[in-house]
């Protein structure tokens, strides 16, 4: 306890050493010190920005990536729904009579694969002959007139079309009436 008391003295000899700041440096490091807390808080605002413009990005690309990632590989089978569909268009009559369980088998697997497509978020744009043109799901392959049709009427469908979700993933392929010549 006595060491402690001796220690005292020399504590308050280094303390009566220290400069005393007059008023003027007091208050020009003060305003100093408040110009670096200004700094270094609208830094850290802007690095808390940062970091949440950041996480939401992040959040926005992991939810693309689980509704569209898949985009390139529902494109690529797109061909084959396409096969499908005209095989079943050009069986005639002598080969559905001939080959029932083929052109069954081949009808199921279509639908297989449109069930597969539905899972996925993949619906097919199916126009009708004389539905109007809208050039942000159908593809106009040509244009011809055709008596008793206006101009921007579908006069033929080639091939569907097909969104993922709200994007569209191939237009509706389709023939389009020009005015027709009176």
């Amino acid at each position: 306890m006595t060491e402690k008391k001796d220690d005292m003295p020399e504590v308050e000899d280094q303390l009566n050493e220290l400069p005393v700041p007059d008023a003027g440096d007091a208050s020009a490091e003060i305003e100093a010190l408040k110009a670096e807390r200004d700094e270094l808080r609208d830094r850290f605002m802007r690095a808390l920005a940062d970091a949440e413009n950041s996480r939401k990005r992040a959040d926005r690309d992991r939810r693309e990536a689980e509704q569209y990632g898949g985009s390139k590989l529902a494109r690529d089978m797109l061909p084959v729904f396409d096969a499908l569909k005209r095989a079943l268009e050009h069986a005639g009559d002598d080969v559905r009579t001939a080959a029932p369980a083929l052109i069954e088998g081949v009808e199921l697997t279509q639908r297989e694969l449109i069930n597969v497509f539905k899972r996925h978020g993949i619906e097919p744009i199916t126009p009708e002959v004389g539905d109007k043109f809208d050039p942000q799901q159908h593809e106009a392959m040509f244009e011809a007139p055709v008596p008793g049709t206006t101009a921007g009427d579908i006069i033929q469908v080639m091939d569907h079309g097909f969104m993922l979700h709200d994007r569209l993933l191939r237009p509706a392929k389709v023939g389009v009436s020009s005015t027709p010549k009176a």
